[in-house]
């Protein structure tokens, strides 16, 4: 029997810089037949005119793989994977991101995992480039995917394959989560019954994350993100915050002495300078946190970006 049209789906906004390393891999998958789907979601760096140069619907530039580009306006990326996930012809559909490389047999290894599930993840690899902040990033990633069962309660946004139509049944991709629409279609399948599961050698490898600023900004994100987690799918159970958990306390942890007069002298002050200047990237990384969720619940209290009232009107 033949293998079903398995679509492969990106996004982009302002990566004209990854875009081609990006293409190229996905077009090099060993898995047959594939078409790619592209979305530029209202880039001004160029990148969209990088994109539309793999557009080609008889894979004459892009090793036979039919490539459909579509450009929309900055509706955001979890509205960019709807679009796609709605153009998409396949049988199943993959989503990954564009400042990851999927291995060859990327595509392959989740197939050869997907009877019986809804949905299959695979396993990003972070590059652990040349600063602190990148190897803290592959560190934490690779702890993380060490502890990972054979069932998954996360289908990761940069290596994952769903069921299309079972993912459209469930309402696909909400526009309305500005990010980790990847959280919330994985608490769809879960709430429902459904299994994800997990294939570590249907592996991604994604860019260093080298700069603190977008380190930062990301696990900003990711907090705020989880509030919406927990107040809309407070029974189902996760392990997102895994690795975050132990460092949002760091941050109480050096305010609390200083808020209750603990550090009263020299030698305590001394450690306590000591202690956030070498550990200054995971301060910033709890303070990163703290702020992501009181955005959060400002969220809730304003009633946007997904989430319903806190307090009903």
């Amino acid at each position: 029997m033949s293998n079903p049209l398995i679509s492969i789906t990106v996004c982009v906004r302002n990566g004209q810089h990854w875009i081609d390393n990006c293409m190229k891999a996905i077009c090099a998958q060993t898995y047959r037949p594939i078409e790619v789907i592209a979305v530029d979601d209202g880039s001004t760096d160029g990148g969209t005119d990088v994109l539309q140069k793999w557009h080609s619907l008889d894979g004459h530039f892009s090793e036979g793989v039919p490539v459909r580009v579509i450009s929309q306006a900055p509706l955001g990326l979890s509205a960019g994977r709807n679009r796609a996930l709605n153009e998409a012809n396949g049988e199943w559909v993959a989503i990954t991101d564009i400042d990851c490389r999927p291995r060859t047999n990327w595509i392959e290894k989740l197939y050869a995992s997907c009877a019986g599930v809804e949905a299959v993840t695979g396993r990003v690899v972070f590059d652990e480039g040349k600063t602190s902040v990148s190897r803290l990033r592959a560190t934490s990633v690779a702890n993380k995917y060490s502890k990972r069962g054979k069932q998954a309660t996360l289908a990761n946004g940069p290596c994952s394959m769903f069921k299309k139509d079972s993912l459209i049944s469930r309402g696909g991709f909400d526009p309305e989560w500005f990010h980790a629409e990847d959280m919330e279609v994985s608490m769809k399948i879960l709430e429902s019954g459904g299994e994800i599961r997990y294939e570590p050698d249907a592996i991604v490898d994604h860019v260093a994350e080298n700069e603190i600023g977008h380190f930062l900004k990301k696990r900003r994100r990711d907090a705020r993100a989880h509030i919406r987690i927990m107040r809309k799918y407070p029974r189902v159970k996760h392990d997102f915050n895994s690795d975050g958990k132990l460092i949002a306390i760091l941050l109480p942890a050096l305010l609390i002495p200083i808020i209750f007069g603990a550090v009263d002298s020299l030698i305590s002050l001394t450690t306590l300078i000591l202690c956030v200047l070498i550990f200054r990237n995971y301060f910033l990384w709890s303070a990163a946190l703290w702020i992501g969720a009181l955005e959060g619940y400002n969220d809730a209290l304003r009633g946007i970006n997904g989430h319903s009232h806190l307090f009903k009107r």
